[in-house]
């Protein structure tokens, strides 16, 4: 009996212990699991299109580029030029008068009226929204009088923006082989835009009611990731196409601290230019997190010294580490391991005060050696006296001595 109760409590021993080292394999199998598939990286994208970049809006990080200083055809990503220079450079509230060249333009309108009068705002939201050509001629016209001023006026103001290969011939992107920009300057103009507020809310309008003198309709985005085929994070686009551009397509997107822009340029088909777009952005928001340098950090070159007025974000790839280094004109590089630039800043300089040193006034100093010298030759002559009063006394003792010889 004894020995069946010692059996039956081995085995149950044994039975705890077995279990025990079950739920540790269990839990450290799941747990890797789990962190393989939160670190989970994406391979870089496969793109099919001929051009695409995509960037990160704060830093202007390049995270993925193909051929992206390659002169292109935007089509209708024209309008996103069209529209902030508008935004900026005109009155919003102001009444524009539809003209007959802006009535007869080609391509996709918002059926505008000749002597149609209609706001600055609303002929933005038409050429945006529903990619309007005769709004954009409206808008020139407005503007500058003529299409041509318009675009001589619009090439000088993205040249200030920081635009270096873009030359705009018209203000919608009808073709011209003269009318040409590239993936990169895209980009670099949607980042630029979507810091305006007005800009940013008609960029991302799903839908908007028109009433117009011969349409009375609603009208909405064309970006098929805005509405169709949403796209989680998502926040505004703009699409376009000619023959002779192919398949054009500037997204936005935000997931957390995290907001991209992803410019795609002659796809072959609209499934082509979204399914690169998505790939894009997938990329984006797994491969990336967030590095920063605080507000308030100093650094120094030489005697010069220079500290950051705000807190500046930049992403990093898994494993990238970054170094910082000031450059004598007032840039702060942002470099990774490999020494590749990921982003950089210019940072505000410290003017460090000259040290005072007390000075005497010259006329001062001169009053003061003048003084010290009448002062010397007071002592002189006062000694000398002395001297003198003291040789005539031991004279007058050695007579009255020589007399009482006598």
């Amino acid at each position: 009996m004894n020995k069946k109760l010692k059996h039956l409590k081995n085995l149950n021993r044994f039975s705890k212990i077995t279990f025990m080292i079950l739920t540790i394999v269990l839990s450290v199998n799941l747990l890797s699991n789990s962190t393989a598939y939160a670190n989970e990286l994406l391979d870089e994208p496969t793109i099919a299109s001929e051009a695409a970049i995509l960037i990160e809006e704060g830093s202007g990080r390049v995270l993925y580029a193909k051929n992206p200083d390659v002169l292109m055809y935007p089509a209708s990503l024209t309008k996103v030029a069209t529209a902030i220079y508008a935004i900026e450079n005109g009155d919003l509230g102001a009444i524009a008068t539809t003209s007959e060249k802006a009535r007869q333009v080609d391509g996709t309108r918002v059926y505008l009226e000749v002597g149609e009068r209609v706001s600055l705002k609303k002929l933005i939201q038409g050429l945006l929204i529903n990619s309007g050509n005769d709004a954009g001629v409206a808008i020139a016209e407005h503007l500058h009088g003529s299409v041509q001023e318009f675009a001589h006026e619009l090439n000088a103001y993205l040249k200030e923006i920081g635009l270096r290969n873009t030359n705009f011939i018209n203000p919608h992107g009808l073709f011209d082989p003269e009318h040409t920009t590239t993936a990169r300057d895209l980009a670099l103009l949607t980042q630029y835009a979507m810091k305006n507020e007005v800009f940013r809310e008609i960029f991302g309008t799903r839908e908007l009611d028109w009433d117009g003198e011969s349409w009375d309709t609603t009208i909405y985005t064309h970006h098929r990731l805005l509405l169709g085929r949403p796209y989680d994070g998502v926040t505004g686009g703009k699409n376009g196409y000619v023959n002779q551009s192919g398949q054009t397509l500037i997204t936005t997107a935000k997931r957390g601290e995290m907001s991209v822009i992803a410019v795609v340029l002659k796809g072959a088909t609209q499934t082509e230019i979204y399914n690169d777009t998505v790939e894009l952005l997938d990329y984006a928001f797994a491969n990336y997190h967030f590095a920063s340098i605080p507000k308030g950090k100093e650094f120094t070159l030489g005697e010069r010294i220079f500290v950051t007025k705000e807190e500046y974000k930049f992403p990093l790839v898994q494993n990238e580490e970054f170094n910082e280094e000031m450059t004598t004109d007032g840039l702060l590089r942002i470099k990774n391991q490999y020494g590749d630039e990921i982003t950089s800043y210019p940072i505000h300089e410290i003017e460090i005060p000259e040290i005072q040193t007390t000075t005497v006034d010259e006329p001062n100093l001169v009053e003061k050696k003048d003084d010290s010298k009448k002062l010397n030759a007071f002592m002189i002559i006062s000694f000398m006296m002395i001297f003198a009063g003291i040789a005539v006394l031991k004279n007058r003792n050695r007579k009255r001595h020589h007399m009482k010889k006598l």
